[in-house]
């Protein structure tokens, strides 16, 4: 889901013509026999194409040759391989991580995370609740400032969170609101309120939160970038802030044109900043790369200081033994999957249910995740993350996630008896992330199992494929991910898949499944929500409203030269802390 500059990567001609050979070898390869081996697990062709894929994953096979020029950098400046966001930095608008991860730089909430996720009092120097978690006292801690001065007072807080509910404001956040009292009179288009009754100041320091549910979670989920706070100047105009956003965090946006578009963006340190994470460096550079290779190769020769997340297919071998004092492969609180919009041709109704079930059994992850990601994955067991406490390996039809050719063939013929299927199959992802080579593999998977066209289809960039999902203009499935906002199994299963969550992008809705959502959110601990969560899952891989693939480890390199580098519980760098000469 991340990004070089200016007009992307350039290669040599020798470059392009190694480049042309291993297309032509891969095509000849995918044209070889196809004949089923007797213990039919795959076919001869699958074992091929996963051979030719190897031979663009091998360690060095296709890194490109250089990069394009940069801006120069001054010293003391971390610099960031990510992606051009694809909305203005605004907080209440942005859930995908190329505009995420540069906020959760500009701004600090009321709490935030400590590296192994746990939660801190940030700006709230207390935040109390009530013996059912329905209604909250929060107070804030004094002396906190915007960048341009204003004070950060409890109402900064009101007005953020109410322009986020207030539906004519159509903002991508505003579901993480929908338990606040009064969210149903302002979020509609017609809203017949313009702020949520449950939030109320008591003073500049002080407001109070009233639930409509009983919640224990919701302290945890306030150090997401959702719920920080906002200055006036946000609401003046929109199109200006979110071009340069004024935070309150240990960072603030460069003078001048800080945002440089499909480029870089630069943030600065701020001097002012009254929390205890006070940056250790003189700020961030956020290059937007459009090749993860070019990206490695950088890192390599020292023009860039660490790759958050994850590092790409082609160096997944080898990078432990090119940076082996900086580096890291570990897990993180992340998943990835692929989704199939409900209103293609064929995949609505029953229909579509006995598709994507027959899809999710064509390819084999285990196989993917040893041979393209030499371990650095794990098969997906449910929909949720392996570091969460809340996972259960037993979630019940869950076999659906686990590779059976034969079983597939059954459904996808039964689907066939409702309307034969006709076309092709096709998997979109952003070429800028490192994709290719899983989705070939599995599309390939498909294609052979199911007896159908299955190919991957490429958008340039993350922004370009987010973009076509959000307008619903997509005319295959996709791939998607999901870094968790704050660390708990329900910001995977809330804003993805409840009825109006935030990223859920197919609305999907089974109201089953909502009635065991608002149950787990509303038990007294995580144990006790953990059986309900369970259930909730199980509707989901009934329904499989995205196809669960894996879970990545956080496979981070970085600068040698970086002091303090340490992994968050998310797969990114605790920015704040590192320093460099």
């Amino acid at each position: 889901m991340h990004r070089p500059v200016a007009s992307g990567p350039f290669h040599t001609r020798q470059e392009l013509r190694r480049k042309l050979r291993q297309r032509e070898k891969f095509r000849a390869t995918k044209l070889h026999a196809t004949a089923l081996s007797e213990k039919g697990k795959f076919t001869l062709h699958v074992r091929q194409i996963l051979v030719a894929l190897l031979a663009i994953v091998l360690p060095g096979a296709a890194l490109a040759a250089c990069s394009t020029d940069q801006q120069q950098v001054g010293a003391g400046f971390i610099v960031v391989q990510n992606s051009e966001p694809q909305s203005p930095l605004y907080t209440t608008d942005t859930n995908e991580t190329g505009g995420g991860d540069i906020l959760r730089m500009l701004y600090s909430g009321l709490v935030r995370y400590d590296t192994d996720g746990s939660m801190i009092l940030d700006h709230a120097a207390e935040i109390k609740p009530n013996e059912d978690s329905t209604h909250f006292d929060i107070t804030l801690k004094p002396g906190w400032t915007f960048h341009n001065g204003e004070p950060v007072t409890a109402q900064s807080y009101i007005d953020a969170w109410n322009y986020a509910a207030y539906g004519p404001n159509l903002q991508k956040q505003q579901s993480f609101f929908a338990n606040v009292q009064g969210f149903d009179a302002v979020s509609g288009e017609k809203a017949t309120e313009k702020t949520l009754s449950g939030l109320k100041k008591v003073d500049d320091l002080k407001f109070t939160v009233d639930l409509t549910t009983p919640d224990s979670s919701f302290p945890l989920s306030l150090g997401y970038v959702a719920f920080m706070p906002l200055p006036k100047a946000a609401f003046e105009d929109k199109k200006a802030f979110g071009e340069h956003p004024i935070g309150n965090g240990p960072y603030k946006m460069a003078e001048g044109r800080a945002w440089l578009h499909n480029n870089q963006l630069t943030l600065v340190k701020n001097d002012n900043f009254a929390g205890e994470h006070k940056a250790r460096n003189n700020g961030l550079v956020y290059r937007f790369y459009s090749d993860m290779d070019t990206a490695y190769a950088d890192l390599q020769a020292g023009r860039l200081d660490t790759l958050p997340r994850t590092i790409p297919p082609t160096a997944m071998a080898s990078f432990e033994t090119d940076f082996p004092d900086s580096s890291a492969n570990v897990p993180t609180s992340s998943a990835q999957y692929f989704a199939i919009p409900r209103n293609l041709p064929g995949f609505s109704g029953e229909e579509g249910k006995l598709r994507r079930q027959a899809i999710s059994m064509a390819f084999d992850r285990q196989l993917i995740t040893d041979k393209i990601f030499f371990g650095t994955r794990t098969p997906a067991r449910e929909f949720s993350s392996l570091t969460l406490g809340d996972l259960d390996p037993n979630v019940p039809g869950q076999d659906v996630l686990k590779y059976n050719p034969d079983k597939a063939r059954k459904l996808w013929a039964e689907a066939n008896k409702i309307a034969p299927f006709t076309g092709s199959f096709d998997i979109a992802y952003n070429a800028d992330g490192g994709h290719q080579q899983w989705v070939e593999a599995v599309t390939n998977m498909i294609g052979e199992t199911l007896g159908i066209e299955s190919h991957g289809k490429a958008y340039p960039t993350f922004k370009q494929l987010r973009d076509e999902i959000t307008n619903e203009t997509l005319t295959s499935g996709y791939r998607t991910g999901w870094s968790a906002d704050y660390p708990s199994v329900a910001n995977y299963m809330i804003p993805q898949f409840a009825t109006g969550g935030s990223a859920n992008d197919n609305h999907y809705s089974n109201p089953k499944f909502d009635k065991l959502i608002q149950e787990a959110s509303s038990a007294k601990s995580a144990e006790e929500a953990k059986p309900i969560y369970v259930k909730a899952q199980s509707v989901l891989m009934e329904d499989l409203p995205a196809i669960p693939l894996w879970y990545p480890n956080a496979s981070v390199a970085w600068n040698p030269k970086l002091r303090n580098a340490v992994v968050m519980w998310d797969g990114i760098l605790d920015y704040p802390m590192i320093e460099k000469d």
